[in-house]
């Protein structure tokens, strides 16, 4: 067990109906809902981690993001012991083809209403979720 929280990046994308995208895990944080989004690397910036990830899992390349909220996801340290601090970035412009590029960690990518998502979902992905709906920079601590 880590003595110390990891640090998690995860991904807004909003369509043009203000849909978010989301997918349905199959490993890690299995079986939940959640953004996009994985682990930062030593020496990365927010948003490189976030175009890293968002092109790993999507093949969408990410043109300009903003840091709009950072979760302490207690929630996932209770269930299984491993305590994450994510820093949400929402995606202001990306281009690309949406592809599900590792089929052997999500199920596949949906476009939902953030007022009405897919269930079991993932903490950070909610807390994200729910700080993008208030339209300001939060930090959310439970």
């Amino acid at each position: 067990m880590a003595k110390t929280p990891y640090v998690g990046i995860g991904i807004i994308l909003r369509n043009e109906k203000q849909q978010i995208l989301v997918g349905r895990r199959k490993n890690s944080h299995a079986p939940y809902y959640s953004i996009p989004g994985g682990h930062m690397e030593i020496g990365e910036t927010f948003l490189a981690t976030a175009r890293r990830e968002l092109e790993e899992e999507t093949g969408l390349i990410l043109e300009q993001g903003q840091v709009i909220a950072i979760t302490n996801n207690l929630e996932t340290y209770q269930e299984s012991g491993l305590h994450y601090v994510s820093v949400v970035v929402e995606a202001l412009a990306y281009r690309g083809n949406l592809e599900n590029r590792e089929p052997n960690k999500c199920e596949g990518w949906i476009w939902c209403d953030p007022n009405n998502l897919p269930e079991p979902h993932f903490d950070a992905s909610r807390q994200s979720i729910a700080c993008l709906l208030r339209q300001s920079v939060c930090i959310e601590n439970d």
